[in-house]
């Protein structure tokens, strides 16, 4: 069953690129922005990425904090923070156990061929936990800037 807007988002313990154990309650009193990408050091996940590091200032201006989530490992998540800079935490979710909570484990069609992956969406959590805005299958273009507006507003 997919989440709504006004409930509770779906809680979550992942380990993130630093080894550490990450929980969405961690972050009550902030804003979440919370990402799921497919994979780490493809063109549009590197793209939305390196979008979300040049906003980060801003985000965290707002008091939002940034999470990204894929099903990348560990490693893959370190790399790809190391090559381009990122500033916020990567998550693993080798088992889409939340890639599922949040209903964006879907099939995908690429060339032909069938998988299971996570569709790029974007959740917005405000301080109680609560979804206060969701995008799903995501175009990269524009994107982060229609989230931090988005943010910016919430706070106007």
């Amino acid at each position: 069953m997919a989440i709504e807007a006004g409930q509770l988002a779906p809680e979550f313990e992942l380990l993130a690129d630093n080894g550490e154990k990450v929980q969405l309650s961690d972050y009550r009193g902030k804003y979440v922005v919370l990402y799921f990408y497919p994979k780490d050091m493809t063109p549009g996940c590197t793209t939305q990425a390196c979008d979300f590091r040049d906003q980060y200032a801003s985000f965290a201006g707002l008091n939002a904090v940034i999470l990204g989530v894929s099903a990348d490992d560990q490693n893959k998540h370190q790399k790809f923070i190391e090559k381009h800079d990122l500033p916020f935490n990567l998550l693993v979710d080798e088992d889409h156990q939340v890639a599922e909570a949040y209903d964006v484990w879907k099939l995908k069609k690429n060339f032909g061929k069938e998988y299971m992956g996570i569709e790029r969406s974007t959740f917005i959590i405000d301080p109680e936990g609560k979804l206060v805005k969701e995008w799903r299958n995501v175009t990269v273009k524009g994107h982060v800037e229609e989230a931090l507006n988005y943010v910016k507003e919430l706070q106007a």
